[in-house]
């Protein structure tokens, strides 16, 4: 599989003899890269070689898998069998290899078809390629071309949830990261709970906004005492996880999100701490919190802060607490009598937030003010989702008594891929790679209709929203000769992130015209009017630094200027766009590997990465791009500290229209006022959310905190 000289290392050895070698020097103190080039080799010889299914032909493979049950007929139905033939020479002729051998490990343990005993595998990585794209494509012979070659040159990546499940009959749903609102009904919340049963069956993580829901100790039809608050629910829906694990293949994964100026906020952290009482302890569920801009105001002040009750809010001003925003009124709502509200002090609620998360690396933060002042559309953002990437307005249901809907809401889907950063400046064309991957993902969100949650359904439906992603910035950068976090690299980064913003609308404009209309709510939105396009057409969102000037100019990579975006704009203005939401980067797992890339836009966390896969034990992965001359570009995220990550995912956030799932890695003798400081600077910076908070000592013990099981598998 890979045309590399052993030079005697693979001489008695295994794949997994070889691929540990990682972890030893040779004799001049060289890292071993050769050895695990060879474990790949050996693992295709050894190991998948040995237990692929063999097929004479075309014709026979596809004959096999259509008439038993494999692969789904209405797709390949959709081309001739001419065409089948020549995309998939095409893509044999381009002679994949895997970089690594987890990159070969992760796509044969977890991606491709294998017999129903489990015990031979049906598919090469090149036939998982075609098919996904030709499931994508629905019979538009050249895109499916596009889409495999955008694919197998690495450019292009579908999520797990479609790259596993793209063209096979038995599969599971394209998509599988939700988002759910519940409101302060009973029947919101028995059917926000089947909601979740029914989303985590499929294989979906689930992530719930519970800051509608009224404190414990308030009142119920006017008598006092008597909610219990929000971690009952929090436990049935931790429960509920537990119960619907996908036929035992793992457990459901959910996040449950709670405004920081809710009364239950200090019990909610509460449930995740070391000692919680088990009663009230929240072992498996995810949490974040959400912080308006005053509660920074108020703690820069040490000031007390309200926190308010979210049934006398939704009595005094006609709206669910989610809908107030707390920072435009927080005068009025603690002068207000009608309204009851308790105290805590805002040092303290940080200090707290910052000890949970040393603690659990939980909760989540989503800055509320900062992510609605970059919204571009009408409503209010006040959740996200089990990676923080999210962003997006939803619109709350309303049930009758038999929990049948009088009116149908809008929840979130996410229909995410990403984009290998190196790959894609290698292409050279980056505007057609992107278009490309927003027509993926674009077809996903049309593929999609999960019938079993219909506000699901309808948000899908009216937003055709995407997130597309980006990973391998550490990659990309370190391959050339950039200290990651350095002035360059963020030029680079920012100049990087506006062009694919730039050609990710010009496609959904390409698209709203093709179709001849626009997601529904694009009159109310920035675009319409134009003012979103205002910071591009005032300047030229150029390189700065000749450092990054010059690899644009290398890789042949032309960026718009700000007439490119002006007649963007009126475009946009006079035709729309396809998709509400257009970019989202979530944290990439398994997709990494394979495609040989760091994951999402965040620097390596170890030069040589040690994971526990499975049954097989310890494997080891060197961070891509890396060779014994350039070791100094791979300096890890705890030795490269959280600001300059932050500054790094602020570049980027300017020019992404939802989130960025963002960790923070510390050294092992930070502080909780490290964390607080950390905190306070991603505020100032414009960071939209934060992910987990992992410390040197997680790392130490294999891969440390768990990523979202639902976008790295």
């Amino acid at each position: 599989m890979l045309d590399t000289p052993d030079h005697g290392l693979s001489a008695g050895l295994d794949h997994h003899a070889l691929n540990a070698m990682l972890n030893l020097y040779d004799s001049e103190g060289r890292i071993r890269f050769e050895a695990d080039r060879m474990a790949a080799r050996q693992y295709f010889l050894s190991h998948v070689n040995q237990n692929t299914v063999f097929f004479h032909s075309l014709d026979e493979k596809l004959g096999y898998l259509v008439d038993e049950g494999y692969y789904e007929t209405q797709v390949l139905e959709q081309y001739p069998r001419a065409f089948l033939r020549r995309i998939w020479e095409a893509a044999f002729a381009k002679k994949f290899r895997f970089a690594t051998f987890l990159g070969a490990f992760k796509y044969y343990t977890s991606y491709t078809l294998k017999t129903r005993d489990g015990a031979r595998y049906l598919e090469r990585y090149e036939d998982r390629v075609v098919m996904v794209a030709l499931a994508l494509a629905r019979g538009d012979e050249a895109l499916a071309m596009s889409f495999m070659e955008e694919m197998l040159e690495g450019r292009f990546q579908p999520a797990t949830p479609t790259f596993l499940n793209a063209g096979k009959k038995s599969r599971g749903e394209l998509v599988s990261c939700f988002l759910l609102r519940l409101e302060d009904t009973m029947e919101s919340i028995g059917r926000g709970i089947n909601s979740a049963l029914q989303l985590s069956k499929r294989g979906g993580g689930v992530a719930l906004m519970l800051t509608n829901i009224r404190e414990h100790g308030a009142p119920i039809k006017g008598i006092e005492n008597q909610s219990s608050g929000v971690i009952p629910i929090m436990k049935l829906l931790e429960d509920s996880f537990s119960y619907a694990n996908q036929l035992g293949a793992r457990q459901g994964a959910g996040a449950v999100y709670l405004n920081a100026h809710h009364p239950d906020i200090l019990r909610f952290l509460d449930t995740k701490r070391e000692n919680a009482d088990e009663k009230i302890r929240i072992k498996t569920l995810s949490l974040g919190v959400v912080i308006p801009d005053v509660t920074f105001e108020l703690a820069r002040r040490n000031a007390e802060m309200h926190l308010f009750s979210p049934h006398d809010v939704e009595r005094v001003y006609g709206l669910p607490f989610s809908e107030i925003s707390v920072t435009e009124k927080y005068g009025e709502l603690v002068d207000d009598k009608r309204i009851r509200k308790t105290k805590i002090n805002a040092r303290a609620f940080f200090q707290t937030l910052a000890e949970i998360q040393f603690e659990s690396g939980y909760p989540y933060i989503l800055f509320e003010d900062t992510a609605n002042r970059a919204n571009p559309i009408a409503g209010r953002i006040t959740m996200s989702n089990l990676c923080s990437e999210i962003l997006q307005v939803a619109e709350a249901s309303k049930f009758n008594d038999d929990l049948s809907y009088a009116h149908l809401g809008t929840d979130i889907s996410c229909n995410l891929g990403s984009l290998n950063i190196a790959r894609a400046m290698d292409g050279g064309d980056l505007g057609r790679t992107v278009e490309t991957a927003v027509r993926a993902l674009t077809a996903v969100s049309e593929m999609s209709a999960i019938d079993s949650v219909p506000s699901i359904r309808r948000g899908n439906d009216e937003s055709r929203a995407i997130g597309l992603g980006q990973m391998n910035l550490h990659g990309f950068l370190a391959r050339e000769c950039i200290h990651y976090g350095s002035k360059e690299a963020i030029d680079f980064t920012s100049c990087y992130f506006a062009a694919v913003a730039y050609h990710a609308l010009r496609a959904s404009n390409a698209l709203a015209r093709e179709h001849g209309r626009s997601f529904a709510g694009f009159a109310d939105s920035a675009y319409a009017d134009g003012s979103f396009f205002a910071k591009y057409v005032t300047r030229d969102w150029l390189p700065e630094t000749p450092e990054a000037a010059a690899l644009f100019e290398r890789f042949g990579i032309d960026l718009p200027s700000r007439g490119h975006w002006a007649a963007l704009r009126d475009a946009v203005i006079e035709d729309g766009l396809w998709n509400r939401y257009l970019q989202a980067v979530p944290p990439t797992g398994s997709i990494s590997y394979i495609n040989n890339a760091t994951s999402s836009i965040h620097p390596v966390a170890a030069r040589i990465e040690i994971r526990k896969e499975g049954k097989i034990g310890r494997v080891y992965h060197p961070a891509p791009y890396m060779t014994n001359d350039n070791l100094g570009y791979y300096r890890d995220a705890y030795e490269i500290g959280p600001e300059a990550v932050i500054d790094t995912y602020a570049a980027a956030t300017e020019h992404v229209d939802q989130g960025l799932s963002l960790t923070l890695f510390f050294p092992a003798e930070a502080t909780t006022r490290d964390i607080n400081r950390a905190q306070i600077h991603a505020w100032k910076k414009g960071i939209k959310t934060i992910y987990y908070i992992r410390l040197r000592q997680d790392a130490l013990e294999g891969t440390g905190v768990e990523g979202c099981v639902s976008c790295t598998l």
